[in-house]
């Protein structure tokens, strides 16, 4: 960030790092702070937006979840607030993605879908492609209740407005006609920001009668007749071309859509915008338009922005049309929604990598940050980022009898399916108490599933199921036979997990027995597996009567 990017965008316009960045304030409060500062009318409108292009990620979260924060902070201060988040979807198909999910959630290569038919459709409006499932009325449609469901499942009160619906009923005809009527102005105004505009250019973009794209050459208008002309041509969208079809036409100005840097600003006056966080890939291009176009255009003044940095999946970026995505419903599998929640509270201008892999780290952050709210931290525990204030609005309820077991030992007991041996396991090292009430250790163990299904994702060193029924059959000779009797003793006498793991080193160097084989006759004994977990501290978590009876074969 330079010294300009926290500069203000005009008269009571902060600039789009301002608020993020400032250090008087946790970003929630000083976003809040920020609209509450220009006396809005209510309800006090908070927006995000994105075109429905293909799989929702968890990356379109950024700008629903931070809005929301923003939108409970005001509904604390006792202001009447408005989430609402557009589908942009007249914008038109610019490149076919890799990847495509259905209803269900299932993701599917393009090649198991009529790919053709999408080819074809190729610079029409998303909500005029038709859906590859034949599950909604269009592309748009598709992928947009997708999204919608995505929230939903996350508890976060949002408006869903579609721009298709909002141009065909005339909401944005006023926008439409202040741009057209002041073409001149408009033109002079995106030629500060983008090339190739000469004065031949029209800043709207009609939908070929014939072909079905959204085209850009329009040869005359007649704003009286709310008619406009065009040509239907190629179109350049990053490196690609949409070849035109080359038919001449005259069309409703219903039936188009304005460009992006007069859409946005249009929208802003549309909703009655008061804040609006987006990626920096808007900051350094058009949010500076945005504001001289909403000044100089529409007279008004712009919404509170706040730019958010893009975090990566695994170390590389997020991107439905290249396949890099990981949904809301995958990560829900491997979370609970508090601790996602929470992963969108933390400091919006820090890069950050979603890992599947490390997901224990960010679930043990997420509960020390619990901790700190309830007041339970241990004394040599860091205090969190994120203020422990924010924690009601990260949960979904606020109670005084909640405990978590840790993530990886919820994975631990994911190896076995015997839920009371579980339960039993998760008493005997202390993360259930003694006193707690049935809801309590039911919402606790709903963390093992979840634990047993990142090691089956990540096929991590939890990946293993415990062959408690059935004693799997292995043969072994009377040197190892007798090292895991003389173990079996060594448990039965209550050793921990640490004393129990080094004992198996002196077994295998007394008996002369090779390392690996003896930990490999225990993973045997155990997973019917060549390896598996830590052996010492695993066997120290389960019964002990049954390790015993395991390690001497007698069950």
């Amino acid at each position: 960030m330079t010294d300009d990017d926290a500069e203000t965008d005009g008269p009571g316009v902060p600039g789009p790092y301002e608020v993020a960045s400032t250090d008087s304030a946790f970003w929630v409060d000083a976003a809040a702070d920020a609209i509450e500062a220009r006396d809005p009318e209510e309800p006090i409108v908070v927006k995000g937006g994105v075109s429905p292009s293909g799989i929702p990620h968890i990356g379109h979260f950024n700008e629903i979840l931070r809005g929301y924060y923003v939108a409970e902070v005001l509904r604390e201060r006792g202001y009447e607030v408005r989430q609402v988040f557009t589908a942009d979807d007249r914008d038109r198909l610019r490149k076919l993605p890799r990847q495509l999910a259905d209803t269900d959630w299932e993701i599917v290569g393009l090649g198991e879908v009529d790919a053709g038919a999408l080819g074809r459709n190729l610079g029409q409006p998303y909500t005029d492609v038709p859906d590859p499932f034949g599950e909604s009325d269009s592309y748009g449609d598709h992928f947009t209740d997708l999204l919608r469901r995505s929230v939903e499942r996350l508890g976060i009160p949002v408006d869903f407005v579609s721009t298709t619906d909002r141009y065909e009923a005339g909401a944005f005809d006023d926008a439409i006609r202040t741009v057209l009527e002041n073409r001149e102005t408009a033109r002079e105004l995106l030629a500060e920001y983008q090339n190739g505009v000469d004065d031949t250019y029209v800043p709207f973009f009609p939908i070929c009668g014939s072909c079905g794209q959204l085209t850009e050459t329009v040869t005359s208008l007649d704003l009286e007749g709310w008619t406009v002309s065009y040509a239907c041509e190629d179109i350049e969208t990053g490196d690609e071309v949409i070849e035109g079809c080359g038919h001449e036409g005259t069309t409703s100005l219903r039936n188009g859509k304005l460009p992006w840097r007069f859409e946005w600003p249009a929208q802003w006056d549309l909703f009655d915008v008061d804040f609006e966080p987006f990626g920096k890939d808007h900051a350094e291009g058009s949010w500076q338009s945005g504001v001289d176009i909403a000044h100089s255009l529409f007279g008004d003044e712009p919404p509170v922005p706040m730019v958010y940095e893009w975090f990566t999946l695994e170390g590389e970026a997020l991107s439905s049309s290249s396949g890099n995505v990981i949904t809301v419903e995958e990560v829900l599998d491997v979370l609970e929604p508090p601790v996602l929640r929470y992963f969108f509270v933390k400091e919006p201008l820090r890069q950050r990598d979603f890992s599947i892999e490390r997901l224990d780290q960010l679930v043990d952050e997420f509960d020390r940050f619990e901790r700190s709210y309830i007041g339970a931290l241990d004394g040599d525990e860091q205090e969190p980022s994120v203020p422990p204030e924010v924690y009601p609005m990260v949960v979904d309820e606020v109670r005084e009898e909640r405990f978590r077991i840790p993530y990886t030992f919820a994975a631990v007991l994911g190896m076995t399916d015997d839920p009371d041996l579980r339960e039993e396991i998760a008493r005997r090292e202390g993360h259930i108490p003694s006193d707690a009430s049935e809801r309590a250790i039911e919402e606790a163990l709903n963390r093992v599933e979840r634990a047993r299904a990142w090691a089956s994702r990540t096929g991590n060193e939890f990946d293993y199921e415990l062959k408690r029924a059935e004693m799997p059959t292995v043969t072994l000779d009377d040197d190892t036979a007798a090292a895991l009797a003389e173990l079996a003793d060594f448990v039965a006498a209550g050793h921990d997990g640490a004393a129990v793991q080094g004992r198996i080193f002196e077994l295998a160097e007394e008996r002369d027995i090779d390392v690996g084989e003896f930990f490999g006759a225990g993973y045997r004994l155990f997973f019917d597996d060549t390896e598996g977990p830590k052996l010492g501290p695993f066997l120290a978590k389960l019964d002990r009567s049954f390790v015993v009876d395991r390690l001497r074969q007698e069950r």
